[in-house]
């Protein structure tokens, strides 16, 4: 059943998580990502020229954490991609962008010789964490690594709270993986948890990929040649124009993505939005904010409720 929106944040049930507070090993169900598929022997040079990262060298062994954006830099639409055959490029995205991206996406085809097509009931989705996910990837995967486990492609992705994560996708019908059944709620709190934040709805259009660290989590290669927006995201790369930054933040009541986030001494003039949340198993609510920089020592509040900023679980690039 396709689903047009990111499930709604709820208090997460007791029999969720093992360990209030920690993230467990298990499997969930993934239903509010989509699949694109780019296929034809031109997918992997089209993408190249469309999105932020590298596809002419994507290999079997990688995948690619990538933005599709608008002339001016901002992000219309976040990917997981990978190749799924030598001449087929699967786009892992939420569901409530997928029909606008593949849309924009199709525009710009013209002469290239790739067809895009919405696969999202062709193939299933899990989010694996723990020795569920570790057991399908290489020893100390690096985030992105792609493996292969009979069927399904598994990618790792960063961790959270020091604990592996990874993707999933088997064609339809094939049997999850083994592990304890978890909520979905519960994988995307480790999404926020991992501090990669993902573009959906509420948020299109509102960040270039510095604001939400893409530079410093493989999202954006700067040595590959021109694609939309590049300019704007190269510019605030170089001459230090980056200006707003996404931290992690905990609040005591539930957020929503797009409410804007202000100094608790300044009512009137926003420092920045809520990027995603999720319940946090063991009560309230963490989520991911891009603020400015400059007001991440402040207190601060979105809708009335008061956030703490929590540390970045890795390295900004400009900190390595």
């Amino acid at each position: 059943m396709i689903m047009d929106a990111m499930p709604e944040t709820r208090s997460p049930s007791p029999a969720t998580t093992a360990h209030a507070g920690t993230l467990p090993d298990g499997v969930a169900p993934l239903p509010h990502l989509g699949v694109i598929r780019v296929a034809g022997v031109d997918a992997a040079a089209f993408l190249h020229g469309q999105l932020t990262q590298d596809f002419a060298l994507l290999d079997d062994r990688h995948a690619r954490l990538a933005a599709l954006l608008t002339p001016k830099g901002r992000m219309l639409a976040s990917f997981i991609g990978f190749k799924r055959g030598a001449d087929e490029v699967l786009l892992v995205c939420p569901r409530d962008l997928l029909a606008r991206t593949l849309k924009r996406l199709s525009m710009f085809v013209l002469r290239a010789k790739a067809r895009l097509t919405d696969a999202s009931e062709e193939f299933q989705l899990q989010g694996l964490t723990g020795s569920a996910a570790s057991t399908l990837l290489p020893p100390d995967a690096a985030p992105w690594t792609l493996a292969q486990s009979g069927a399904a492609s598994v990618v790792a992705l960063y961790p959270a709270d020091g604990q592996p994560r990874a993707l999933w996708l088997a064609p339809a019908g094939t049997p999850a993986p083994q592990g304890a059944p978890l909520s979905t709620d519960l994988w995307l709190w480790s999404e926020v948890r991992s501090g990669v934040a993902t573009v959906t709805a509420p948020v299109a259009e509102a960040f270039v990929p510095q604001m939400l660290n893409y530079e410093s989590v493989g999202g954006v290669n700067f040595k590959k040649g021109c694609y939309p927006g590049q300019e704007v995201v190269a510019r605030s790369q170089f001459r230090g124009a980056i200006k707003r930054r996404t931290y992690g933040v905990h609040a005591p009541q539930a957020l929503e993505p797009g409410t804007e986030v202000f100094a608790t001494h300044d009512a009137e003039q926003p420092v920045g939005l809520v990027v995603q949340a999720a319940p946090h198993p063991a009560g309230g609510f963490d989520a991911l904010v891009a603020i400015q920089i400059a007001a991440a020592g402040e207190a601060l509040q979105a809708g009335g409720v008061p956030l703490a900023v929590q540390p970045l679980p890795y390295a900004l690039l400009e900190d390595i």
